[in-house]
């Protein structure tokens, strides 16, 4: 309906929906706050509204039932999704991919993140969802992009950024061509070819991806490559990244799809190894908008 999160909104529906979310969850699993070791909350970054009321309630129930309360950081879920159901080697390589991350790092152990290099603009996700509303689809736009792109060929000659010796990132620049390019087709009266401008367009935002990801093979010596975010859910990127890790013979690993967007399992995830260490938060914890733990 809106095209995309509305922040008001989503932190009144937060507000309305958490209570009844726990009710059904205690009907639902085969637990009570008997069986629970510590309460685990996604702290930040996000929208402010949502956050604080997750803050709160994980607060709330920490206190009640005297459990430690542990603050998760929610792009370290994202990673440690990826521990859900095969443990992470080290040291390894993590590709964060999400509509506002788009980050290299580089892990020796739990909790060691070495940024090797991030967007310099805008995240690859944000990039998927305003390419997709010029093309007319509807949000969220990467499912629909890489559905659309299985039609076309790479037809449009768009501009190949960070072509460079960094591990830094940048789409600002692909995503302003594709919405002049669209416009200027538009006033010449010649019909845009949406498949294959969708396909274009994830060639050459992939092939960034994986240039960096390969300069990172060359220079690090690791044992394992994982893939996290919201955008690892896309097919085209999980099948390149596939071929990249074999032609280096790296142990490539990335989430179930179901672990790939926002879950709370992940969350979950990312807690234990900061309960296996006792850090453990207190209660003056509080939403941030934006907080980088790399």
């Amino acid at each position: 309906m809106y095209g995309g999160v509305v922040p008001e909104i989503a932190s009144r529906m937060h507000a309305e929906v958490i209570t009844l979310i726990l009710d059904e969850l205690w009907k639902k699993v085969d637990v009570t706050m008997d069986d629970v070791d510590a309460v685990a909350v996604t702290y930040a970054p996000g929208l402010m509204g949502s956050l604080l009321v997750g803050v709160e309630a994980a607060k709330a129930l920490a206190l009640a039932f005297d459990k430690p309360l542990i603050a998760v950081n929610h792009m370290a879920g994202h990673i440690y999704a990826n521990n859900l159901e095969q443990k992470m080697e080290y040291p390894l390589l993590a590709l964060v991919v999400s509509g506002g991350h788009t980050d290299l790092l580089l892990m020796n152990g739990d909790y060691d993140f070495k940024k090797l290099g991030s967007t310099l603009d805008d995240a690859i996700g944000e990039c998927y969802d305003k390419v997709a509303r010029v093309l007319g689809l509807k949000y969220p736009g990467g499912p629909n992009i890489e559905k659309m792109a299985r039609e076309g060929n790479f037809t449009y000659n768009l501009p190949v950024a960070m072509n460079d010796d960094s591990f830094n990132f940048s789409f600002s620049g692909l995503k302003s061509n594709i919405i002049n390019l669209v416009h200027n087709e538009k006033q010449r009266g010649n019909e845009i070819r949406k498949a294959d401008l969708a396909y274009s367009f994830q060639k050459v935002a992939v092939d960034q991806l994986k240039r960096k990801v390969e300069k990172a093979f060359n220079n690090y010596s690791v044992k394992s490559f994982i893939l996290a975010g919201g955008v690892s859910a896309n097919n085209y990127l999980r099948q390149e990244m596939t071929d990249l890790a074999e032609k280096y013979n790296i142990k490539f690993n990335v989430p179930k799809f179901v672990y790939c967007t926002d879950n709370a399992a992940m969350i979950g995830a990312a807690a234990y190894p900061l309960f296996l260490q006792q850090r453990f938060a207190n209660y003056d914890l509080n939403a941030q908008s934006y907080d980088e733990i790399y």
